[in-house]
């Protein structure tokens, strides 16, 4: 009890902005942590993307812009906005519910909302490709360029 009266409380004190910065990061770190573990998407890498396409008939979609998408994707990929999802008017995808899908955007950190959207349209297997586009890119995997 010593140490915490003598130390840490009159530091919370002295820097009341800073301590209640360092609280609301530390909530926020465990709210994002037990929400992406009650998540129905799962995140996956590069190799087990692979794994997925080649032997599990795994199907890409790929959510970035047209011209991005146009720029360089992977083989057989499907290029899907957001919007379209949200709006439930991506037909082209629909035919694809009980396949393994695996989300892509730029970076990873966007195809996970989208993905929510996917499961409650009743997609049964939804992954996002950790570190996206950049990542796949980073490994030098191959892409197509239209």
């Amino acid at each position: 009890m010593d140490f915490i009266t003598l130390e840490i409380l009159p530091f919370i004190k002295n820097h009341l902005l800073l301590s209640l910065g360092w609280i609301v990061l530390f909530i926020a770190i465990i709210v994002l942590t037990i929400k992406g573990k009650l998540s129905k998407v799962k995140v996956t890498n590069n190799a087990q993307a692979i794994q997925m396409l080649n032997k599990q008939d795994a199907v890409i979609i790929d959510i970035r812009s047209a011209d991005s998408f146009k720029k360089g994707h992977i083989t057989d990929s499907y290029n899907v906005l957001p919007i379209d999802i949200k709006n439930a008017s991506a037909k082209t995808i629909e035919k694809f519910k009980e396949k393994i899908v695996i989300l892509i955007d730029e970076n990873g950190l966007s195809s996970v909302g989208v993905g929510e959207i996917l499961v409650k349209q009743g997609f049964s297997n939804v992954f996002v490709l950790k570190d996206g586009i950049a990542g796949w890119n980073g490994e030098n995997l191959p892409l197509v360029k239209k």
